[in-house]
């Protein structure tokens, strides 16, 4: 077993040949310590302990997507950074959100979801201000995430999954009246305004998409 430790900008711990069972082992041994990631893809591991910008744009994005799903009257099941994993894969990650939201009828009674059997999350929120070690797209990719919202801190992304790989997209394919930009623009606000206001303000943007559209 090979160990990298890398101290800046987050706490990062890289392990490599790292059998499934020894991850498997730590997802559930760590499973009640908060802020502890891990990110697993074919033995190598990957251990972050992301900080506190990381904490603030994962939360008002998750915001974001449960206030748009109440404006339009949409049923979610919102399942935070549940770990996606898959042994016939050899891979599995937590992502910083992640929602059921075309497929939630088929998930939101199960009080444990199994994605050998069960569809993984329709969205993912993914914050990459300290960039990972290893490629966390194309772990979405491998286990069928359909979209992912990707923010570095100053720009977002919107990838929608084609085929076995992911195309950045103007809007979102979940919500079609939101554009990447109208995005950013409130992620821009977060910096300048409080969390209160600006979940108000972007509610009533919401509402005046609504209304253009009846």
């Amino acid at each position: 077993m090979t160990t990298t430790l890398i101290q800046n900008p987050t706490s990062r711990v890289l392990l490599k040949n790292i059998s499934w069972q020894t991850y498997e082992f730590l997802v559930q041994d760590l499973a009640e310590q908060p802020g502890i990631r891990l990110t697993y893809d074919r033995g190598t591991l990957e251990i972050m302990t992301p900080l506190d910008p990381h904490e603030k744009y994962k939360k008002i994005l998750g915001r974001f997507v449960e206030t748009l799903s109440e404006e339009l009257d949409t049923d979610i099941y919102s399942l935070g950074s549940r770990t996606c994993k898959r042994e016939d894969l050899d891979r599995g990650l937590e992502p910083d959100q992640c929602y059921y939201i075309q497929n939630e009828d088929l998930v939101w009674d199960k009080e444990q979801i199994d994605l050998n059997q069960d569809p993984p999350p329709d969205l993912v929120i993914e914050i990459d201000i300290a960039s990972s070690s290893i490629n966390r797209l194309a772990l979405y990719a491998s286990l069928g995430v359909p979209e992912v919202w990707r923010y570095d801190g100053t720009r977002l992304i919107i990838y929608h999954l084609e085929g076995k790989e992911y195309a950045e997209c103007n809007n979102s394919p979940t919500f079609p009246f939101l554009p990447q930009t109208e995005i950013e623009r409130f992620l821009e606000l977060r910096k300048t305004t409080k969390e209160k206001a600006l979940l108000r303000l972007f509610r009533e943007w919401i509402r005046s998409q609504i209304q253009q559209n009846e």
